[in-house]
């Protein structure tokens, strides 16, 4: 007797498969990636159409986008190689050893600041199609992208001296 297969079950056991070869690859940090190329393809997509929507679709306005998106990959690239001369520096600082082991700090705030960046550009192109942004999500995209900003004065905040 010919076995039948659920095609469906097949499709999700691919996708299953597919995202825990990715996960055990690349951790929290390959999914945050990908999440931020998904805003910038969704943001390159929503102000085309936003543009095209409002008749003010131009070829120059649009290679600017795609240079935009191309210095941000670089900014992206320079975060990593940060991290990785300094996890160089940190984890192997002769005759010193800290409590833990520096991984990444530069890269995962740069990705998150970038999408949510995206996101709120994402929003604007939304909203001049037409669409009402909630004032509760414009103001979680802005403490989000503010979080991120703050970080580094948090981590390197200077104590408060007693006069």
């Amino acid at each position: 007797m010919e076995e039948k297969r659920n095609i469906f079950a097949v499709i999700k056991g691919g996708i299953v498969g597919t995202a825990t070869a990715f996960t055990a690859a690349f951790g929290w940090i390959g999914w945050l990636v990908v999440g931020w190329i998904c805003c910038m393809a969704l943001d390159w997509i929503s102000g085309s159409a936003a543009a095209k929507k409002n008749k003010e679709w131009k070829s120059s306005t649009a290679r600017d986008g795609i240079w935009h998106k191309a210095g941000m990959i670089l900014v992206v690239i320079i975060a990593a190689i940060v991290d990785g001369i300094l996890g160089q520096i940190v984890n192997n600082i002769p005759g010193f050893t800290l409590p833990f082991t520096y991984g990444m700090m530069v890269f995962p705030v740069v990705i998150c600041w970038y999408i949510f960046t995206e996101l709120g550009s994402i929003c604007e192109n939304a909203n001049k199609m037409g669409t009402r942004i909630p004032d509760f999500l414009i103001s979680l995209l802005s403490a989000g992208k503010l979080s991120t900003e703050n970080i580094w004065d948090n981590i390197f905040k200077k104590p408060n001296k007693k006069e």
